[in-house]
């Protein structure tokens, strides 16, 4: 929502602030992930005055990696890296201390050519290690918190997503309340294109096996189809061409739209088998 220069903490807090204010009275928890770019007092100063729990990306300062040096390190199982640990620091001008965590990984010499872009962390470069640091109010285990901060960077693909193929970029109006609409039919058509991916699952299939499909490859298997609209025998039907590759899914897709019908003050379920983790 902010441009690419660097903001003060004051202004920092003047948006978290305005995100705050526009949060609906029936919000009870709130979650907070940021990059380096909010990594100051100001900012958790803000998160704590609204009850919001954060993970930060924290920023490279020498104070800081004397204490990664000085850390208790063990392995880590249960991420990529090479070793984690956390400790209680106050990063000065910081009103008290809080938890770190940190990731190491073991620097592996690469080829200039070959060095491939870093993951949106802050790094931390020393002679023997990469680190990878998160200040944090969550009292979970370090996988955890690194878990929940990774999300990040899909939020920012969804973003991108919501602007190219379901047009949210396109604001039709100069009228707030019009662009309002706008964006709750771009929200909608993403949503019920997810919709869509879940009711045309296989039966016995779990969380794990799904993966994201994009609104722009939805249309092109379900939407933007060569066929044809006939009448035979007084009734109409659907030809789709012979090089049409999803005919068997666009029929289980069709005959379970079909299949759906109310029960009481609901409709019966379609899929025997629930969604599982």
């Amino acid at each position: 929502m902010r441009k690419g220069d660097r903001p003060t903490g004051k202004q920092i807090a003047a948006h978290l602030e305005s995100v705050f204010a526009a949060l609906p009275e029936t919000v009870e928890r709130v979650y907070a992930r940021a990059d380096s770019g909010l990594y100051c007092w100001e900012t958790v100063e803000a998160y704590e005055k609204h009850r919001c729990r954060f993970v930060l990306s924290a920023q490279k300062t020498p104070r800081l990696v004397e204490e990664l040096k000085a850390a208790c390190w063990t392995g880590s199982p249960r991420t990529d890296a090479d070793g984690q640990c956390e400790f209680r620091y106050q990063p000065e001008g910081w009103g008290k201390a809080y938890r770190f965590v940190a990731l190491r990984y073991h620097k592996k010499p690469q080829p200039k050519q070959k060095r491939e872009q870093p993951e949106q962390y802050q790094l931390f470069d020393t002679p023997a290690y990469l680190y990878r640091v998160f200040v944090t109010d969550l009292g979970a285990p370090i996988d955890v918190v690194v878990g929940f901060y990774r999300q990040r960077a899909g939020a920012e693909n969804l973003i991108k997503e919501a602007n190219n193929d379901a047009g949210l970029a396109a604001h039709p109006s100069a009228r707030w309340a019009m662009n309002c609409v706008h964006f709750q039919l771009a929200m909608l058509a993403y949503n019920l294109n997810c919709w869509l991916m879940l009711f045309n699952r296989e039966e016995q299939a779990k969380t794990t096996d799904l993966h994201h499909t994009t609104l722009a490859t939805a249309r092109l298997r379900f939407l933007f189809l060569a066929a044809k609209i006939v009448r035979h025998a007084g009734t109409v039907l659907v030809r789709y061409s012979d090089h049409y590759a999803e005919k068997g899914t666009m029929a289980r897709l069709m005959d379970r739209l079909r299949a759906i019908v109310p029960s009481g003050n609901q409709f019966a379920p379609v899929l025997i088998s629930p969604l599982r983790l």
